[in-house]
């Protein structure tokens, strides 16, 4: 039980990688509190994580909305105490500063895990992705490894994964809509020869996030099968 009494906010929570990690902390003891900007999903996942057990609270959120985060943000303080852990699993978006609120709160109480979704498009690895994409995740590689000396001192880690191609509820209709050669030329460029799952990058989200790495800090990790 690695997040046993662990608060832990998740952005994007109702679908894909946001859900799978969720899941994982749920059932190893956090309390869930999951961040979306649609009240059906968001209402939907929290049923299901406590059916399966776990604790889960939801927020209704923009997570690109300044002003909404803050106020989030300060409300989970209130109610829970503080913040252990930050998952920053938006999908699509180069957008993290908002993370920013969280970041006084673990440095109040000097503990904190932060957790930002790159891509390998960061590293130049994406034959898909546009120029301006790979630059922005790029940020975030480089924005994980300065706020780690940043953050460092207060005791909060922050570390990234760079996915691959995850077959998570926005990606997948895109994928079955490519033929069968384009999907095999996919498969084939991966040396463990399949796509990823959301659950297989929730699981080193959820090892970045736990007192396994507590001396991991500024670190992505590629998540891509072999690429």
């Amino acid at each position: 039980m690695r997040f046993t009494g662990k608060v832990a906010v998740i952005t994007a929570f109702a679908n894909g990688i946001g859900r799978a990690t969720a899941e994982i902390m749920a059932r190893e003891g956090a309390v869930v509190v999951g961040v979306d900007n649609h009240q059906g999903r968001l209402d939907g996942a929290v049923a299901a994580l406590r059916s399966a057990g776990g604790t889960a609270h939801g927020r209704l959120c923009d997570a690109l909305d300044a002003p909404q985060v803050e106020a989030t943000i300060a409300s989970v303080d209130k109610e829970f105490g503080g913040v252990d852990i930050l998952v920053n699993a938006v999908g699509g978006s180069t957008i993290i500063a908002n993370s920013g609120a969280v970041v006084p709160i673990m440095k109040r109480r000097r503990q904190g895990k932060i957790v930002n979704l790159a891509s390998i498009a960061g590293r130049g690895l994406s034959e898909t992705s546009s120029s301006a994409y790979a630059a922005a995740k790029g940020g975030i590689i480089a924005f994980t490894r300065k706020l780690a000396f940043e953050l460092g001192p207060f005791g909060v880690t922050i570390n990234a994964i760079a996915p691959s191609l995850t077959l998570t509820e926005r990606i997948r209709p895109h994928w079955e809509r490519r033929t069968p050669e384009a999907q095999a030329a996919e498969i084939a460029r991966t040396p463990l020869r399949r796509v990823a799952e959301a659950s297989d990058q929730a699981k080193v989200i959820c090892f970045l996030a736990s007192s396994d790495a507590d001396f991991v800090s500024g670190v992505t990790i590629d998540v891509s099968g072999g690429n």
